[in-house]
């Protein structure tokens, strides 16, 4: 070959080599570039198509009252999905699954078409079927068919503790109660795992990302127990007595513990809200729902003159003769008069002339600083949604007859709660417990608020004794509210409801008992309200008293308080609750065609003479009796005995011990001055 031949196969080989360096280059230089430079972008789209991200629900924190029976808890269940795209047959798809999940084929089937046609790569079929169905299904290995792991909430018990429990919503999330409170608690935080899956999107492996982490369970305060009977008595006595609605709070006096929260209407959270329920049956309504107390708030009235004046249970007070005016303003007593008679006997008869007379003892500058001691007009803070504060108007919006108003339970908006709250003050020597719902919140208990000092020691245990006289006088408005191998205060209330469109007050009433027991050291607090009640019938102390007698009964006999009574005969209580000559008089009657004191707006003058104007009667008084009858204490104990005495203010010299035999003066004569009642007790 010449040398010519030669250099140009020499060039052709080289232009050659350069072609498949170049060649190679170009290879590797987009091998680096898919295999480097965008791995990330291609790894992902690799994902997309032989991966799927699938979400592992976290269960729901169950709820427990305090002995661990469950109130709430989450059932783990399938819902059916499928893809329409992947479908191979919609009638086939529609004729199975319409079948097995019981459900209408021609609508299915419209769905699945609906899917098809706008390109939709995911239609739920049915949410949370049923183990069974589950099951029938998945006999079948259709491929196009996928199980959604979900959860259904379940409350075992129905309708026990809906309105403090709540519900949730088809996502498990709250929508009322605790389930709403504290709904990030119970959700806790959903988990994710990758699955890697064939051409059929059939799954192959599955790798975990992230754990889901369960919601914190609940352990409530509430005793099932106590919870039951408390509902069952609210719900007849609004039956009986043709109210609207009603509550039963429940309370440990020394914690705050809250071991029945009942109202009336209720409902069942398994199911969605149903046509025809009644309207405000999901509301709570002892803690959302505010009223005026009426005579109940007179334990505060009473409570602040045995701090801030000279006023004592025995101090005689001129009740009058049914009537008082005030600024043009009217205020009558339920019934009748009452002359002049012991403060204690003003508590015990429920005189509204009494405690304004009192009222004005006090002063609307004191008045006002006790009801907010007592905590009116603030949230209690209890772990509940939707609590309302109630209407404690300041001082400067006061109206000429706002301090005999608020003396009597009028012109003030409590709850029920509040009322417990309030109660619990009296019943623990004096101090404001916060009540609480929640024991423990992932087996840890929440925060609480330190008690605060609202009354002295002995003004507690004074209080007590005359809400004991309440009870145990035969005089008094609470006498339906005995219990039966127990002491027992408390303080009966017949709040008249007003009429916004009429402008005046009307005779329908809340009804409302607060009380304790036992006296000595009581283990609970109960308060009843029942809204809408319609004459004497409906006064607090023949619709709330017995519920109150029959939940506190109850709740004393499932924590096993020891009695400080002896038992009465069946035939002798029966007799004792029948109703007597003595209604409740605790309503705060204005008179037909009143003015609405809620709505006065005029602010008290420095100068106006509130105390001047209202201390003498509009009439005047009857004389004055030569001295009080003797009551008959044959049979009763040595603390009832003296209960009686202390709340009529009249002196006892005891001998012996055991049940009264025998009293000198004997029953119905005359006390006179300086006079003793000796009382013989044998066993």
């Amino acid at each position: 070959m010449d040398p010519q031949g030669h250099s140009h196969a020499a060039r052709r080989l080289a232009w050659l080599a350069i072609v498949v360096v170049a060649w190679a280059g170009a290879i590797l230089t987009k091998l680096v570039y898919l295999q480097v430079v965008r791995h990330g972008t291609y790894l992902r789209l690799a994902r997309q198509q032989q991966e799927r991200v699938v979400e592992i629900p976290a269960p729901r924190g169950s709820i427990f009252d305090r002995n661990g029976q469950p109130l709430a808890m989450s059932v783990p269940l399938f819902s059916i999905s499928v893809n329409p795209q992947r479908l191979p047959d919609l009638d086939i798809a529609a004729d199975i699954l319409s079948r097995i999940l019981e459900l209408d084929r021609t609508a299915l089937y419209g769905r699945l078409r609906l899917g098809r046609d706008f390109g939709r790569g995911f239609v739920w079929v049915k949410r949370k079927i049923l183990p069974e169905q589950a099951e029938s299904l998945r006999s079948l290995h259709l491929d196009w068919i996928e199980f959604q792991p979900e959860s259904e909430r379940n409350y075992p018990n129905g309708t026990l503790a809906a309105n403090v429990i709540g519900s949730v919503d088809h996502e498990e999330n709250g929508n009322n109660g605790l389930e709403a409170a504290l709904n990030e608690d119970l959700a806790g935080h959903a988990g994710t795992a990758r699955m890697l899956t064939d051409v059929k999107r059939r799954g192959i492996d599955s790798r975990l990302d992230t754990e889901p982490h369960a919601g914190a369970s609940l352990i409530l305060t509430l005793d099932s127990r106590i919870q039951y009977v408390a509902e069952r008595e609210i719900e007849q006595a609004v039956h009986e007595h043709n109210a609207k609605t009603g509550s039963v709070v429940v309370m440990n006096p020394y914690s705050g513990e809250v071991l029945a929260m009942a109202s009336y209407p209720t409902y069942d959270p398994n199911k969605p809200p149903q046509r025809g329920e009644p309207a405000g049956a999901r509301f709570n309504y002892a803690v959302s729902v505010p009223f005026e107390p009426g005579s109940v708030f007179k334990v505060i009235t009473v409570s602040a003159a045995l701090e801030t004046t000279n006023l004592r249970p025995e101090t005689l007070i001129n009740c009058g003769n049914g009537a008082i005016t005030l600024f043009g303003r009217t205020i009558h007593e339920a019934k009748h008069g009452y002359g002049t008679i012991p403060m204690a006997m003003v508590l015990a008869r429920s005189s509204n002339i009494g405690a304004i007379q009192v009222g004005i003892r006090v002063g609307q500058e004191r008045l006002y600083e006790y009801v907010k001691r007592f905590g009116f007009g603030q949230r209690t803070g209890i772990t509940l949604p939707a609590e309302s504060p109630g209407m404690v108007r300041s001082l400067k919006r006061w109206g000429p007859t706002s301090l005999s108003s608020v003396a009597m339970g009028h012109e003030i908006g409590t709850t029920s709660l509040q009322l417990a709250q309030a109660c619990a003050v009296v019943a623990n020597g004096g101090m404001l417990v916060r009540p609480r719902i929640v024991l423990r919140k992932g087996g840890q208990p929440p925060a609480a608020e330190p008690p605060r000092r609202v009354l002295k020691p002995e003004t507690a245990i004074t209080m007590r004794q005359m809400m004991e006289g309440v009870v145990v006088n035969p005089a008094g408005t609470g006498h339906r509210a005995r219990l039966n191998g127990y002491s027992s205060g408390g303080k009966t209330g017949s709040a008249q409801i007003y009429d916004f469109a009429a402008k005046h007050y009307t005779h329908t009433y809340n009804g409302s008992f607060i009380g304790f027991a036992p006296v000595t050291n009581p283990a609970i607090v109960v308060v009843v309200t029942v809204n809408g009640t319609h004459g004497t019938a409906g006064f607090g102390g023949v619709a709330a008293a017995p519920v109150f007698k029959a939940v506190a009964e109850e709740a004393l006999r499932v924590l096993d308080v020891p009695k400080d009574l002896p038992d009465v005969p069946a035939d002798e209580q029966k007799k004792k609750d029948e109703p007597d000559n003595t209604d409740d008089l605790s309503i705060a009657d204005l008179g037909a065609g009143e003015a609405p004191v809620l709505d006065e707006e005029k602010p008290v003058n420095a100068g106006t003479p509130v105390a001047a104007a209202a201390v003498a009667p509009a009439v005047a008084p009857p004389p004055v009796e030569s001295g009080p009858k003797v009551p008959n204490f044959e049979g009763k104990t040595m603390r009832a005995v003296l209960a009686e005495a202390s709340a009529m203010g009249l002196p006892v010299l005891v001998d012996g011990s055991g049940m009264a035999h025998g009293q000198q003066p004997p029953p119905g004569a005359v006390l006179h001055a300086g006079e003793r009642i000796r009382v013989r007790f044998t066993r």
